[in-house]
């Protein structure tokens, strides 16, 4: 078992800046030797702050630094094929923010690249590491519900992204519901084989511009015989609301709370209690354990979970859904084996 991972996180906004400090403070096994971002004074500015040895504005730089074992990829989507596949040729492995690619028509190019350079890559889909969706999983497996039958997850957000965020977004599929799918997935242990969208606009006008929507729903059957459904919106006023349920023969397992401490205040008028206000404060455990397990497998020379073709699949899914919303129509998906072989 290695050591350490000498690690380097590709741009600093709010998410690089958060793994960048985990990696630098709070995971064991890992270096944080390499900040990068292009805006100026931003990654020397990092690079103080976190005590990081090297930074600069060139990605480039890293990739041709020796020492470097593993990038960590928080750019904008559109960067992600061509970032990935110069970092695997570099022999670095990856992890990268969801989604893989924003296209799907690059996702098998850059697998192939991953895979001919014997890179391991991670996509960060930090669900799956949050505590009571990892505990909900092994109960499933446990069989304490049964046999899964019907998955329900909902996704809201009050935190509507800027207008220019969202317009390189890809859409209220590719950028909020993509989690959804692939928690459904990874949950139900099964995959989605058709998905029929459906959305509105119902608070926020300027998305009719951008051919998107505020609310949206997306009804799914799987290779098992399972079905679901799946909420996300950008029109939750009264905070950040992620919850979840799977159905199973024997019973049901619900995933989630929209209240944030264990505190209830009690007045004549009634009770209240805080509800959980961003992203931030739902997932910052996930985010952690997530990077956690990436710099572990990687010292255990071990392909992590959540991979590459994990990635594809919930790009497909997504581009599946946003085309099933424009066209009114059911969308057909690939065929995947369990054990996750291409096509």
């Amino acid at each position: 078992m290695r050591e350490f991972i000498r690690v380097a996180v590709l741009g600093l906004g709010r998410l690089g800046y958060w793994h960048a400090e985990n990696l630098s403070t709070r995971i064991k096994g890992a270096k944080l030797e390499y900040v990068v971002d292009p805006v100026p004074g931003r990654a020397e500015s990092v690079a103080k702050e976190l005590a990081v040895p090297k930074w600069s504005l060139n990605i480039d730089d890293v990739l041709n630094d020796d020492q470097i074992d593993a990038v960590v990829i928080v750019t904008p989507t559109s960067t992600h094929a061509e970032l990935i596949k110069k970092a695997a040729r570099a022999k670095k492995h990856i992890f990268v923010e969801k989604p893989l690619t924003e296209y799907v028509h690059d996702a098998d190019d850059v697998i192939k690249t991953i895979r001919e350079n014997n890179v391991f890559c991670q996509v960060g889909f930090m669900r799956r590491f949050d505590p009571a969706y990892a505990e909900a999983k092994r109960r499933i497996l446990a069989g304490d519900i049964g046999r899964p039958l019907y998955f329900k997850g909902m996704s809201r957000d009050g935190n509507i992204p800027p207008v220019e965020f969202i317009k390189n977004s890809g859409g209220i599929f590719l950028d909020l519901a993509i989690h959804e799918f692939d928690v459904a997935r990874f949950l139900m242990g099964a995959e989605i084989k058709e998905v029929k969208s459906v959305g509105n606009i119902l608070v926020h006008e300027f998305m009719a511009e951008l051919n998107d929507a505020d609310h949206a729903n997306t009804y799914l059957t799987f290779d098992s015989g399972a079905t679901g459904d799946i909420e996300a919106s950008w029109i939750a006023p009264y905070g950040y609301d992620i919850r979840g349920e799977v159905v199973g023969t024997e019973g049901a397992i619900q995933i989630g709370t929209m209240q944030q401490h264990q505190v209830h205040i009690l007045k004549r008028s009634g009770n209240n209690y805080d509800i959980i206000p961003d992203f931030p404060s739902k997932f910052q455990e996930a985010y952690l354990l997530e990077m956690e397990h990436f710099i572990d497998s990687l010292q255990k020379d071990q392909k992590p979970e959540c991979d590459e073709l994990d990635g594809k699949i919930a790009l497909e899914i997504a581009t599946a859904a946003t085309k099933s919303f424009h066209t009114g129509k059911a969308i057909t998906l690939p065929t995947y084996s369990s054990n996750k072989i291409l096509n």
